[in-house]
C-alpha cells in the first residue's frame, strides 16, 4: 500500500496557523510582487476566486467580501512543510516528498488498519503543526492521489481515506474527471475526450494497445496504476538538480548599476546556498537582466553574461563576486531594469570534480571555512544574518504589501505571549 499526504490549501493554511481569527474566513495568498492568487481557502474559492487570477482584477471582490490577503511568505511555508514531513516520518521509514505540500509514504510490508492509520496521520499532522492534511491510502500511488482528493470533498472521512476494494475503486473512478488524474497532461485531455474518455474509469477501459500507441509509456503507467497495478517507482531520495534558477521581477524599475548589482548579489547567494545544500559544484553560471517588455513607450534592452568556473565552485564569495562582475558587464545606462536573475547551468557533485594541480589550496581552504561559517550562522539565526556588503540590506525590491511575519524563521518575528 501507498499513501499520499496532501496539505489542504497549504499556503493559506500556513497563514491561518498564526492567525486563528481567520478560521472560516476567506484567505488568499499572492505570488511574487503580489501579482496573482496562488493559494485560496475554500471560502475564497466559494467566492469565485480562481487560481492565477490577477490581483488587480479581483481586488474589488476581495475588498467587498473582506478577504484576508497575504503576500507569499515562502520561508515560512518551507519551514512548515519541513515540520509536516517530520511528522510523516514517524509513520513510515520511507517518505518521498513530491512537492512542498505533498508526500508519498511507502506502506508495503506493513500490516495495519489503513483507514484508521490514515485518519491518525491526518490528526497528528494537525495536532503538531496546525496544518490540515488529507491522507489517501491505496494499492498504487495514482489511486492514493485520488483517495486524498476524496478527503477534501467529504469532511466525514475525517482526513483519511483507504480505497482498495475493486467495487469502491470503480465507483470513485466513474465520477472522477480524467483531466484531474495525476499523470494525465493537459495536452492529452482533448485527445481523450475525442475518444469518448471523460472519466478515470473510461480511461481504464481502453485497450492496452491503444493506450501504448496513443499515450506512450507514461500514459500506460497511469493506466496500469488506475487498474491497481503499481508501476511508478517509490523514491525516498531526491536527485540533485541539474540547474538552479533564482530570479525576480522588481516592484520598481532599477536604473542604478549599484542597485542592480545588489539585487543580483542576493540572487547569487540564494543560488549558491541551494547548490551547497545538494553538495554540488557550479561550472557555469548565467546572469541576465532586462527591461519591462510591457512598456511600449520605454527603451528596451536584454542583457546576459556567462561565467565559467574552471574547477567548479560552491564558494559564497567567488559566486557573488562573479555574479556582480557579470552584472556590471551587461548593464547599460539609461535603461530601467524590471527583472534579473542568476542561472546555475552546469552542475557536478563534489566527489566527481578534481581540482586543479596549480590551485592555491590554502586560499581555497580559507574560502571553504568562510562559506561553512556563513551557512552555519544563517541556518541558526535566519537567512541573511550574515551577508556581503554588496547585498545591501539583503532585501529584494519586490512588492509585498501584505507580507506576514516570518514566525518560525526569524528571531525578531517569533510570536510573543504575555502572561498576566
Amino acid at each position: 500500500m501507498f499513501a499520499l499526504a496532501d496539505c489542504n490549501n497549504f499556503f493559506a493554511s500556513c497563514e491561518r496557523v498564526f492567525r486563528p481569527d481567520l478560521q472560516g474566513k476567506p484567505v488568499i495568498v499572492l505570488s511574487n510582487n503580489d501579482g496573482c492568487a496562488v493559494a485560496r481557502s475554500n471560502e475564497a474559492k466559494a467566492l469565485g476566486i480562481k487560481m492565477g487570477d490577477p490581483y488587480f482584477k479581483i481586488k474589488a471582490l476581495v475588498e467587498k467580501n473582506g478577504v484576508a490577503v497575504f503576500s507569499g511568505n515562502f520561508p515560512l511555508y518551507g519551514d512548515m512543510s519541513r515540520r509536516v514531513q517530520e511528522v510523516l516520518r514517524r509513520f513510515s521509514p520511507s517518505v518521498e516528498q513530491y512537492s512542498i505540500d505533498e508526500a508519498f509514504l511507502d506502506f508495503r510490508g506493513i500490516q495495519a488498519d489503513f483507514d484508521v492509520l490514515a485518519k491518525r496521520i491526518s490528526a497528528e499532522c494537525y495536532r503538531c503543526t496546525g496544518i490540515p492534511v488529507s491522507v489517501g491510502v491505496a494499492p498504487t500511488k495514482t489511486l492514493a492521489k485520488v483517495a486524498s482528493k476524496l478527503c477534501k470533498q467529504y469532511p466525514k472521512l475525517r482526513g483519511g481515506c483507504y480505497m482498495w476494494r475493486p467495487q469502491d475503486v470503480e465507483k470513485v473512478l466513474r465520477r472522477f474527471p480524467v483531466a484531474d488524474v495525476w499523470g494525465i497532461g493537459r495536452r492529452s485531455v482533448p485527445k481523450l475526450e475525442a475518444m469518448g474518455v471523460h472519466t478515470a474509469w473510461d480511461f481504464t477501459q481502453l485497450h492496452e494497445n491503444v493506450v501504448r500507441k496513443q499515450f506512450a509509456l507514461p500514459g500506460f503507467r497511469t493506466w496500469q496504476e488506475l487498474r491497481g497495478i503499481p508501476c511508478i517507482e517509490f523514491e525516498d531520495y531526491v536527485d540533485a538538480k541539474q540547474s538552479i534558477c533564482v530570479s525576480r521581477s522588481f516592484a520598481h524599475e532599477i536604473t542604478s548599476v549599484n542597485e542592480l548589482c545588489s539585487q543580483v548579489a542576493n540572487f547569487a547567494l540564494s543560488a549558491v546556498q541551494k547548490l551547497r545544500a545538494q553538495r554540488s559544484l557550479c561550472l557555469e553560471m548565467a546572469v541576465f537582466a532586462f527591461t519591462n517588455r510591457f512598456k511600449d513607450d520605454a527603451p528596451q534592452t536584454r542583457g546576459s553574461s556567462l561565467v565559467t568556473f574552471q574547477d567548479g565552485t560552491s564558494d559564497h564569495k567567488a559566486f557573488v563576486s562573479a555574479a556582480v562582475a557579470a552584472t556590471r558587464e551587461l548593464y547599460r545606462p539609461g535603461y530601467g531594469y524590471k527583472k534579473a536573475g542568476v542561472v546555475v547551468l552546469k552542475l557536478a557533485q563534489e566527489e566527481d570534480v578534481t581540482g586543479s594541480l596549480f590551485a592555491d589550496s590554502a586560499a581555497a581552504e580559507r574560502s571553504s571555512r568562510l562559506s561553512a561559517a556563513m551557512d552555519s550562522v544563517n541556518s541558526a539565526f535566519g537567512p541573511g544574518t550574515l551577508r556581503f556588503g554588496i547585498q545591501g540590506d539583503g532585501k529584494v525590491f519586490a512588492a509585498r504589501d501584505h507580507q506576514s511575519p516570518h514566525y518560525t524563521t526569524l528571531w525578531s518575528d517569533i510570536p510573543k505571549v504575555t502572561v498576566k
